[in-house]
């Protein structure tokens, strides 16, 4: 018996560990559910004023609505609309009637097309809040020739344009020929079921080795 007491722990205890790891992705995925609901509830919410103060991780998905100008200025992320083709993504600088400049994402200026989005004009743009996480330590910085950058990074696109690093993902058209591109809750992951359904695979997978090894000593002492 003292050569089963071993591999039943082993097989045992590395089955709770797996097993535990599946329950946590369920509860992972019980907040990831309820965090997606409520995004979505802030996508469709009708627009407030631009508060005076904004913070990325309170205010990422508020709607909210602006009135002023586009001043010409922006700059430009490679980017494509599902099912039509490649473009350029427009995040623009927007003066507000009461002086503050703010980014606001338009959308893509679609290759090919003859969207003029650096003549500045007046508008009142509805959109939602954003600070996109799209950029990491693996990403290029704006290609020196072309200006284009590779991600979405407000706080360094606020400061080559000198801005507040605020930008607003326009719900619709704002004029010139960009198709908008507002956010959407299907952008963000959610793999947590899978997650689980892997962890407790492994689970059964371990208990299954673990009573063939148990098998294989009871051959050796039959």
């Amino acid at each position: 018996m003292r050569r089963f007491v071993a591999p039943v722990l082993f097989g045992l205890i590395g089955a709770v560990i797996l097993i535990y790891l599946g329950v946590w992705q369920l509860q992972r995925l019980a907040w990831k559910e309820a965090m997606l609901a409520q995004i979505a509830a802030m996508l469709v919410d009708p627009p407030v004023p631009l508060p005076a103060q904004v913070d990325a991780d309170h205010d990422r998905y508020r709607g909210v609505t602006v009135v002023g100008r586009f001043t010409g200025a922006a700059v430009y992320s490679l980017d494509s609309l599902k099912d039509v083709g490649p473009g350029k993504r427009v995040i623009a600088v927007f003066e507000t009637a009461d002086k503050r400049r703010v980014l606001v994402d338009r959308g893509i200026w679609l290759d090919g097309t003859e969207a003029q989005p650096l003549v500045g004009h007046d508008a009142q743009v509805a959109g939602n809040l954003d600070w996109p996480r799209e950029s990491d330590g693996f990403t290029p910085p704006p290609d020196a020739k072309t200006g284009l950058w590779f991600a979405r990074d407000v706080p360094a696109m606020a400061q080559a344009l000198g801005t507040e690093p605020v930008l607003i993902v326009a719900r619709g058209p704002t004029g010139d020929g960009i198709a908008p591109m507002p956010v959407d809750t299907s952008v963000i992951p959610n793999n947590h079921w899978q997650y689980a359904m892997t962890w407790f695979a492994l689970a059964a997978v371990w208990l299954g080795m673990t009573a063939y090894l148990l098998w294989r000593i009871r051959q050796r002492t039959v």
